[in-house]
Order: C-alpha cells, then structure tokens, then sequence
C-alpha cells in the first residue's frame, strides 16, 4: 500500500469513527492531564492549530492566544469541534493538510496527535510548510505518542510505511499510519532539518517546542 492509499484509508478511519473520538478523552485520567500541559506551554498571539479534531485542544488555545484558526480535513468532526467551542476568536477550515498552505503566518504552530500520522517521506515537506507558516520568532509547539504507546496499538509488520490498525465499535477496521517517534531521534531528524527543538516526555508521550531554521539575509 502506497502513502496515498494509506492516508486514504486513514481519513476514511476519522471521518467514520468520529463520534467516538472523544471516548479517549473520558476514560483515560492521562489524557485529561495532558490537555492541562498546555496552560505551561509558550501559546501567544495568532495561533494556527492542525489536525484539530473534535477540538479537544481548541478551546484551550482560545484562552491563550489572539485568535486561533483550527484546521483538520474531515468535516465530521470538525461539526463536533465547532460544537465544543463558541469563541468568536476561533476560524475553523476544513483542508487536506498535505496540500493545504497557509494564507498567512502565525505567532504559534500547535498540532496535538498529528505528527505520529504523517509518513517519514513526507515529514521534510511537513516541516517546510510549518516553518513558512511562522512568523519571525514564531514556534511550533506537538505533543504526540512515545514507543510505549505501540503496545496498546495493533502494529503492522513488514509496511512501506509504519501503520497500525484501528477498530471501530461496529467492527470496521481501517489502517492508518502511526509512527513512534523517539523523543531523541525525533530531535535529531529535525536538527537536521535546520530546527532548533526541545522535546521533554510526559506518561509515555512527548511535547515538543520547535524553532524553525533561520533563513540568512
């Protein structure tokens, strides 16, 4: 399976499942913790938020920030995070983020459970459009999955690209890609890329704050 089949298949697992994506949230007591880290992180001014989701992050953005535009590709949970946040602040898009550009820059990049689902060939490209949607001293700020977090997941051997399979509660099962990044390889694949980053781990998950390369005059 190629990387456009699997990301196919993976839009296709958030579109139908949409309505249980928040279970995550309510049964686990981690999670609830982890949307807390985001009153200690560097959020300012105009914020663009990726991969939104149900807009579990969303609303706590708002409350830091000038403005947040939140965007993610499946239009049915973009009804629910529409739904959870009333803020006047808050521009939501729907948009494929493989292809969609930022209009303009942002003084903040936040994207929670995203980057573990973009394939390793296309993480350079990833990267490059977070880094033209900063604004000078803008920062990129993740939070994702550590390797522990395979345990609990249905790894599938033997991919192209690193993919798990997910389950539906009426059965349907779909795969998607799911990378494990290292916090310390991870830091650095982006050094390499010219970033400046500092990733501390978290109960088995990682944060991370990134600045992007600085572009000679």
């Amino acid at each position: 399976m190629d990387d456009d089949a699997l990301l196919a298949e993976q839009m296709a697992y958030y579109r139908a499942g949409a309505a249980e994506y928040d279970r995550s949230y309510a049964e686990y007591e981690g999670l609830q913790k982890l949307l807390a880290v985001v009153d200690d992180l560097p959020i300012a001014g105009d914020v663009l938020e990726l991969a939104c989701g149900t807009g579990q992050w969303t609303p706590r953005l708002a409350a830091r920030a000038r403005s947040v535009t939140a965007v993610d590709a499946a239009a049915e949970v973009l009804v629910l995070a529409r739904a959870r946040t009333a803020s006047p602040t808050v521009q939501f898009i729907q948009a494929d983020l493989f292809e969609w550009q930022p209009p303009r820059r942002y003084d903040t990049v936040f994207f929670a459970f995203w980057l573990s689902h973009v394939p390793p060939t296309r993480l350079p490209g990833f990267w490059n459009t977070v880094a033209a949607a900063l604004a000078p001293g803008g920062k990129a700020i993740f939070i994702d999955d550590g390797p522990a977090a395979a345990t609990y997941e249905e790894v599938l051997a033997n991919q192209p690209t690193p993919a798990t399979l997910r389950r539906l509660g009426d059965g349907r099962q779909y795969r998607i890609v799911k990378v494990f990044h290292d916090a310390e390889t991870l830091t650095d694949d982006l050094a390499a890329l010219g970033w400046s980053v500092h990733i501390r781990t978290k109960a088995g998950n990682f944060i991370g704050i990134a600045e992007p390369p600085t572009i000679p005059c």
